[in-house]
């Protein structure tokens, strides 16, 4: 949901910050007072093309930003541009100088106008009369189709992702074979030269701890035995020591129980002080100087150290280097038969994947046949007179399989009669595709909430904007529409531009646009309006600048009558 949007030094926006809610947002006013100008600067922060002409005059740079509620969706995108996503808010803000050039940021990080029209379609959808963002292209139809029917296609997805990755797999040992069978000479030699090794995980450790006890065998010898000498052997050793320390204790124990727990602790002590004394004389009897063993280790480790240089940076991954040649060899030795294992794998996981699309291709179909009578009723209720038909066709070449199945959905209409039915995206009215996106919004969001029977639903609205909705439309048409983005607005946020009352009285929030001159210079400004406020509106937009008592009470009559 979009929570505010900021315009600076753009075009005729001196300087203006919005709060947007929930719900139907509308804005009002003149003609030419700027409406469509928020909407522009709303496009350029979803990744619309910029230029210097929306610079105000005088101005060095034009500043946009906004703050939408961040999706999983879009979180996602900005961790795999590396950007920071932390909290619950995406800010997004655009400058662009007076020389055309121009800074993007998303939460204060500097960032690409790419980055921005990947998050578009999680943030906001724009249908304007120029509309060239969040083009109506194949996804978008089918996302929709599927939103309406609550329908799944998970199980497709894993059928292709299983399907795909054998397919990768054996065109691999196809295209491979040549390079592989020239590496074979190396790739036996290399295993040769690791087998012969027999090497063993940890080996290495353990030898650099024998050559140091070997290296420095004198040494040691002479500390172990200078150590059980000092403990044990000589007649000032700590063994002596202890022993009359512990006569001494056991004549005060004799008279007083209290010198218990010494006693106890000075036979420990006697007891452990045995112990390390003949560990140390154990160890000196079984230290051996012998230059034959360390000449062996040091070949050994010299012998290591060439193998990690040439396969891996330790002994593990020389094993693993060699355990992957094996590998390869295998493969080539047994070729054939891999092939044919493949190829049988291959066939398999492209039967299961044809069985789920065709599942999903059939769910496709009736959706799409409900979800299609539905917008039409609600076009028609808009001051059309349309036919509307949504094309299931199941493309079952294998170029046209993906994770979402192998459907073409295509929407189809004729906005006058006895014309064919063409692909929406065809319309050539602006205004026609808003009210057709309106219709089909609402429609979805009906078959959507049918679908969910009432569970709750997770993923945040996203924010619709229509600008020039009302176009060609009045009385009962006009309160249809506005009664349709009321509708729409109890699931997604929407903005909205209108000339017409009818549709005004129904917002949920209501800003009016307005264009002061001061100074000589033309100044935008908006802001949201209160109840009296909208009542004053609302009745100007149905009698022009001079209000009247009749067009007060009518006002007051339209907004009691919608809710609004």
């Amino acid at each position: 949901m979009l929570l505010e949007l900021r315009a600076e030094n753009y075009i005729v926006v001196d300087r203006s910050t919005v709060d947007f809610g929930p719900g139907l947002n509308l804005l009002t006013g003149e003609t030419g007072a700027g409406k469509s100008i928020l909407i522009d600067a709303l496009a350029l922060l979803l990744g619309e093309k910029a230029s210097a002409e929306v610079v105000r005059h005088g101005a060095e740079r034009a500043i946009v930003a906004c703050v939408f509620e961040t999706t999983p969706g879009a979180t996602a995108i900005l961790e795999g541009n590396g950007l920071d996503a932390a909290g619950e808010e995406i800010i997004l803000r655009r400058e662009i100088a007076g020389n055309g050039k121009g800074r993007v940021f998303v939460n204060n990080q500097p960032a690409t106008v790419s980055v921005l029209r990947l998050l578009a379609p999680e943030l906001a959808l724009i249908h304007a009369q120029s509309d060239t963002l969040g083009a109506f292209d194949q996804a978008q139809q089918r996302i929709l189709l599927d939103r309406s029917a609550g329908i799944s296609s998970d199980a497709v997805a894993a059928a292709f992702q299983a399907w795909s990755g054998l397919r990768d797999k054996l065109a691999a040992l196809q295209t491979d074979e040549q390079d592989r069978l020239r590496m074979a000479d190396l790739w036996r030699f290399q295993s040769r030269e690791i087998e012969q090794a027999q090497l063993e995980a940890g080996e290495e450790e353990t030898l650099l701890a024998e050559r140091r006890v070997l290296a420095n065998a004198e040494k040691l010898y002479a500390a172990a035995l200078g150590a059980h000498d000092v403990l044990y052997e000589s007649a000032t050793s700590a063994e002596v020591a202890l022993r009359a320390g512990l006569k001494q204790f056991e004549e005060l124990l004799r008279y007083d129980a209290r010198w218990e727990e010494a006693v106890q602790q000075l036979t420990a002590a006697r007891a452990n002080v045995g112990d390390l004394a003949e560990q140390a004389r154990d160890f000196a009897e079984k230290i051996q100087a012998s230059p034959e063993r360390l000449e062996e280790i040091e070949d050994r480790l010299a012998l290591l150290d060439r193998l990690k240089r040439k396969y891996g940076a330790s002994v593990a991954e020389v094993i693993a280097y060699g355990e992957q040649v094996r590998e390869k060899l295998e493969e080539i030795e047994n070729r054939d038969q891999l092939l044919a294992e493949l190829g049988a794998q291959l066939a398999a996981a492209a039967k299961t994947f044809g069985e789920v699309a065709e599942k999903l291709t059939e769910q496709r179909k009736i959706a799409g046949q409900k979800l299609a009578k539905r917008v039409e009723i609600e076009i028609n209720q808009l001051a059309m007179k349309a036919r509307f038909e949504i094309a299931v066709t199941a493309q079952h070449q294998v170029t046209a399989w993906s994770a979402h199945g192998w459907d073409t959905i295509e929407y189809r209409i004729a906005t006058n009669s006895g014309e064919p039915l063409k692909p929406l995206d065809k319309i050539a009215s602006g205004g026609e595709m808003s009210r057709v996106m309106l219709a089909l919004k609402v429609s979805v969001e009906e078959g959507a909430n049918a679908a969910a029977k009432g569970k709750r639903k997770t993923q945040l609205p996203r924010t619709l904007v229509f600008d020039e909705i009302d176009i060609g439309i009045g009385g009962s048409a006009a309160e249809a529409v506005g009664r349709k983005l009321k509708t729409l607005g109890r699931v997604q946020q929407v903005l909205c531009i209108t000339h017409l009352p009818q549709i005004a009285a129904f917002a949920d929030q209501h800003y009016l646009v307005a264009k002061q001159e001061q100074a000589g210079l033309t100044r935008t400004s908006i802001r949201r309006l209160s109840n009296e406020e909208r009542r004053q509106e609302i009745a100007r937009m149905l009698s022009g600048a001079q209000l009247t008592e009749t067009s007060l009470r009518h006002a007051e009559q339209m907004l009691k009558s919608s809710g609004g």
